[in-house]
């Protein structure tokens, strides 16, 4: 078990510099956009009417600063320098916010690609509301390293045991030496993995809305009958596995052996990186009416972020040399299911006998926290709530106000 070492706490305020702004402004003036196939929809990719309107938005009308102030205002944030054994410091970014109840539930959410901190913004206020009648929690969200104001390990081999350890080490420094977590895309893996290392006396329980059973989205070999009995919902999540194994992986295939090579364009064309994100933001929701400025704002925490994008590519290069791997957890687990999420197995496949929670949505998608707040929050209410199956996993922290 790595030893706790982190540094003090410093107040962080998102603050883009004029010089950086103007070099964004001059990078959209010089874009060059491709032609386009007639007819061509979604199918060869972002389409060109779509980027063109983002394009000439981003030139004129989107103010980031505006944006960034509101996420200033929004979201508390911080940094703290952290040592992760066998690659130094790394200087942590985080958003920490608590409840007003004495008793609530300390929670680390971990956000996945192409996503960051951002993630946390819709559920933040409803994750540490006061109530009688449903558990309130202290939320900690950090940037993994090479995202969003994080730095980033410039050494091989930082994967899953380390990013799992700069949870671990966050929480302690904040005073939270039990808690549960939650996350979703690469929240899922490094939360599993986090469970698997720091389960039990540290980690007391962990929900997810990336159900995930394997590498394939195959039944386990040794499950007898395993497409008897299916629900409709079970069904389609079938199809949409399928759909996003044959259609949707590219960018998975690239990341994970050439990150570096693609790194170039990301970092360099701004248009390259919005729509590369663009595309998994639309084709990875469920009908989510994304706005303009919605889309800029998370892509420009990329433009901006202080390794550059391409630093975010490379969770996917050492997780690949790492090896696939799912290991058995032994703690409460709880998963959401979303109908667009991009791997929908059905129940009986998980076996994990740890797994005391279960909710099924009629809508949704793979941003589960920002397309249905609502719904996310609603069911870590649930279970860590009073009759739900992980009540009172932390002890003395049910997050139930006063009467």
């Amino acid at each position: 078990m790595p030893t706790n070492t982190a540094g003090p706490e410093i107040p962080y305020t998102i603050n883009v510099t004029e010089e950086e702004l103007g070099l964004l402004k001059k990078k959209l003036e010089l874009v060059r956009l491709p032609d386009e196939i007639t007819d061509a929809g979604r199918d060869y990719g972002a389409p060109l009417v779509d980027i063109e309107k983002l394009v000439a938005r981003w030139k004129g009308g989107y103010d980031w600063k505006k944006h960034e102030a509101i996420l200033n205002a929004e979201l508390p944030q911080f940094t703290r320098k952290i040592a992760i054994d066998g690659f130094g410091e790394l200087d942590i970014h985080y958003v920490h916010k608590q409840s007003e109840v004495k008793s609530a539930i300390p929670l680390l959410f971990v956000h996945g690609w192409p996503g960051s901190f951002i993630e946390v913004r819709k559920i933040l206020p409803l994750l540490i509301a006061p109530s009688e009648e449903h558990p309130s929690f202290h939320v900690v969200a950090f940037s993994l390293p090479g995202f969003g104001f994080s730095s980033n390990p410039t050494k091989r081999g930082f994967s899953l045991d380390q990013y799992a350890e700069v949870g671990y080490k966050l929480m302690l420094a904040l005073g939270y030496n039990e808690y549960v977590t939650q996350g979703g895309d690469w929240g899922y893996h490094i939360l599993r993995r986090h469970a698997v290392t720091y389960g039990g006396k540290h980690n007391k329980a962990w929900h997810t809305n990336y159900p995930h059973a394997r590498r394939s989205p195959g039944p386990p070999p040794s499950l007898p009958n395993a497409y008897e009995g299916l629900s409709e919902a079970e069904k389609k999540g079938l199809e949409r596995s399928s759909w996003f194994e044959k259609e949707g992986r590219g960018y998975s295939a690239e990341q994970g052996t050439q990150p570096q090579t693609l790194g170039y364009s990301l970092a360099d064309s701004p248009v390259g990186l919005l729509s590369w994100i663009y595309e998994k933001l639309v084709n990875w929701s469920d009908d989510y009416p994304w706005e303009e400025d919605e889309v800029l704002t998370w892509v420009s925490i990329y433009w901006f972020s202080r390794s550059g994008p391409a630093a975010s590519l490379r969770i996917y290069y050492e997780h690949v040399r790492e090896g696939y791997k799912e290991e058995e957890t032994h703690i409460p687990m709880g998963y959401s299911y979303f109908p667009k999420e991009l791997w929908r197995v059905p129940s009986k496949w998980l076996q994990a006998p740890n797994l005391v929670f279960e909710a099924e949505h009629p809508e949704g998608g793979h941003f589960a926290a920002h397309e249905k707040p609502d719904y996310l929050v609603g069911d870590l209410r649930k279970m860590f709530g009073k009759g739900g199956p992980a009540f009172g996993v932390v002890p003395g922290k049910t997050g139930y106000a006063a009467k």
